[in-house]
Formats: structure tokens, C-alpha cells, sequence
């Protein structure tokens, strides 16, 4: 027997042709009237890439400060000594210190959603791995986690920076603001994100490299974006 569809996912259904692409303006004027939760929703994209992740030269992994931010705000644990943990916490850093920070952590502190490290560090910080691992926060050279520069890493970090990785499907999802969000700005975010995709395309990728894109909301349905709309030629990049 079909499972019933809440009455409120009919309902946003309705309001739209779930089968077609959107251009990007509508796509995101169709996740804004869509999004029915009473909290401020998450908005998502999900990037479907021309990729297999199993090779390694096919892995797409990276950061960037969106334009308009996430709209929501990060705790960034800082893992540095002396003059750099100095800069982290005048820079904004909600937690910074060495070995004694390491050993909090260990025991389960676990209260912040960014960690950023010091090079000098992560030999401690790598008893961490199973703990930070799991949650997707240990510190990495790529996106720009492990660097000697703490007080910029916490700014962009505090400005809106995300992380993104393609998983073993080849998506990429990340978050690119709220639902009290413009249009305009949720656009200009996303179109950030796939520019930086595209410009990470990796040069063994063969065939179609931006298959699909994907709006949704927190609670939400999912609503297909055109990519032809998104100003972007891959041929260009």
C-alpha cells in the first residue's frame, strides 16, 4: 500500500511542477514558498557532479566563504600555542589552546561546530581523529583548516565559510542560507558554490561534469534547477 503523503508536503507540491527544471530565481522562489516549517529552515543545495569518487584524482573537496553567509552562527575551536592562540581569541575564536584544549576534548567536550589548527598542533590534534572524524571536523590543509594564519581562518569561518566533499555518490551537498533569506541573496549564494565546483573540475572527469542541481529546504520538497540558467558554460572553465 502507497505511504500517505503528509498533508503538508501535498500541499507544497502543489505549488509547483516537481518534474521540471526551475530557473535559479524560481527554483529559489519555489523552496521559499514551499518551506512550511515555523522555524527558520535551512536552505540546501545538492550537486550531483560527473565524477567517481573512488578515484582519488576525481575527488572534489574544498571551502569558500559564501557571499551572504549561512545565516547561522558557528563556534570555532581553535587548537594553537602561545602568540597564534593569542590571535584566534582576538580574532573571535570561542575556544582556543593547545594540549589542555586537546584533552577537553578528549573527554567529551564537544561544544562548537569548527576547529582549525596550528601545522605545529596536529600531532596532537591527531589523537582526535576518532572524536572529530566522525563529525567531519578534523583539520585540513585543503580547505584551510591547518594554517598558520588563525585569526583569518576564524574570521571566514565566523563570515560564512562552508566545507564541501563529494560523497561516494557523487553529490555534493552543502547549506547556503535560511529561510528569512532574500531571494536574491540565496541565489547569489548558490551560484557561488557551483562556480567554485566547476572551477574544481577535476581534469580526468569526463562527459557531463554538472549533472544536476537541487533546491530544497529543511522540511521542504526538492526543486530542480535548471543549470543552463546558472550564467555558467563548463566549456568556460
Amino acid at each position: 500500500m502507497p505511504k500517505k503523503i503528509p498533508k503538508k508536503t501535498a500541499e507544497a507540491l502543489a505549488k509547483f511542477d516537481v518534474t521540471a527544471r526551475h530557473p535559479l530565481d524560481q527554483a529559489v522562489g519555489h523552496v521559499l514558498a514551499t518551506a512550511f516549517a515555523k522555524f527558520d529552515e535551512s536552505v540546501d543545495i545538492a550537486v550531483r557532479l560527473g565524477v567517481n569518487p573512488r578515484h582519488a584524482d576525481q575527488m572534489v573537496r574544498g571551502a569558500i566563504v559564501l557571499p551572504n553567509g549561512t545565516g547561522r552562527g558557528v563556534r570555532v575551536l581553535v587548537f594553537a600555542r602561545g602568540d597564534k592562540e593569542k590571535e584566534a581569541r582576538e580574532a573571535g575564536a570561542d575556544f582556543a589552546g593547545s594540549d589542555e584544549l586537546v584533552a577537553q576534548v578528549q573527554g567529551g567536550m564537544l561544544d562548537f561546530e569548527r576547529v582549525i589548527a596550528t601545522p605545529d598542533m596536529m600531532g596532537a590534534v591527531g589523537k582526535l581523529g576518532r572524536v572529530l572524524g566522525p563529525r567531519g571536523l578534523m583539520p585540513n590543509p585543503k580547505v584551510g583548516t591547518v594554517t598558520l594564519d588563525v585569526a583569518q581562518a576564524v574570521r571566514e569561518a565566523k563570515a560564512g565559510k562552508v566545507e564541501y566533499r563529494v560523497d561516494k555518490a557523487g553529490v555534493v551537498h552543502c547549506s547556503i542560507g535560511r529561510k528569512s533569506f532574500t531571494n536574491a541573496k540565496l541565489a547569489e549564494n548558490a551560484l557561488a558554490l557551483v562556480r567554485e565546483l566547476i572551477q574544481k573540475r577535476p581534469t580526468t572527469a569526463k562527459g557531463i561534469y554538472l549533472k544536476s542541481v537541487t533546491l530544497s529546504s529543511t522540511m521542504g520538497p526538492g526543486v530542480r534547477v535548471d543549470a543552463s540558467t546558472l550564467s555558467l558554460k563548463e566549456e568556460e572553465n
